[in-house]
């Protein structure tokens, strides 16, 4: 077993959920093989437009056969192991690569060193127990000390593992992709002490198999957040905010959504509400 890196772009011709699996053609599967029952890290091309570098971590649990196109094959995500990076690792951090140790920096699938690993995580899922304060969401790079080797001095893999550690680095990405802002209604409320208000919901629950992803996140209020996650409200795959017949004061619910009655969402398409998740809410929560 080793580290690895998978490549993934929005839009490429593979089916990628990364969330859930990741697709690749034949030519990567002794690579991939070796990665079964270890980590890697999702990382946008380096010539991409704006690319956000390294974006999470996940553990692959097995490799399949891809059941819809052949000579391809793909990467099951073991379900609660996909974690986004809140600040994303960019390639390169005082002039040097994040990533040392290559063999091949192009190639779609590859090897990651622990040294590499360590550094990575170190850098994208910072230790911080607290909300994010306002000035706080540019995603600064926070290290301890930068001349410091990046070794595994801490458990790592139990760490990623850690329910309390995955809701602090899955709230600060969703708050970070938000701008603090609730999709609902549109507030970004800051209390006295320069924290927002705004809360991370998740669409599908992670008890009932939803993963940590900025995909299946909300910037949500306190009683936006509450109606959620009680079917009270939902979303359209067109992310109109459904009201439901429930609801015993629909007039005052209804002013409190923003005015375009649509969920106000990131401007980035891979930080947006993904479609498979907002219709599990819908089928499972939402009162119709």
């Amino acid at each position: 077993m080793t580290f690895g890196v998978f490549m993934h772009k929005d839009g490429s011709i593979y089916d990628d959920i990364p969330e859930v699996h990741y697709q690749f053609p034949k030519s990567y599967l002794s690579r991939a093989k070796q990665m079964v029952g270890d980590w890697i890290v999702y990382r946008e091309p380096v010539k991409l437009p704006q690319s956000k570098g390294f974006f999470a971590v996940a553990k692959v649990e097995r490799i399949i056969p891809d059941p819809a196109v052949s000579d391809r094959y793909r990467a099951i995500i073991q379900e609660g192991s996909y974690l986004p990076f809140s600040p994303t690792v960019p390639h390169i951090v005082d002039g040097q690569p994040v990533e040392r140790d290559l063999a091949n920096a192009q190639a779609a699938v590859r090897p990651l060193s622990a040294s590499d690993f360590s550094r990575i995580i170190g850098l994208g899922l910072p230790e911080d127990d607290t909300l994010p304060r306002v000035g706080e969401l540019e995603g600064e790079l926070r290290v301890r000390d930068p001349q410091m080797p990046f070794e595994i001095e801490r458990p790592i893999v139990q760490t990623l593992l850690n329910r309390p550690f995955r809701d602090r680095a899955f709230r600060r990405a969703v708050l970070h992709a938000y701008d603090g802002r609730c999709a609902v209604t549109g507030w970004r409320l800051v209390n006295g002490g320069g924290r927002l208000e705004a809360e991370a919901a998740h669409i599908r629950p992670v008890e009932r198999g939803g993963p940590d992803s900025i995909r299946n996140g909300l910037a949500l209020s306190g009683t936006a957040h509450w109606m959620f996650d009680r079917g009270l409200i939902g979303l359209s795959d067109d992310l109109d905010i459904m009201v439901s017949r429930h609801v015993n004061d629909p007039a005052s619910v209804a002013g409190i959504i923003n005015r375009s009655g649509k969920a106000l969402v990131p401007p980035r398409e891979g930080d947006r509400p993904h479609p498979e998740f907002l219709r599990w809410h819908r089928d499972n929560c939402f009162k119709h």
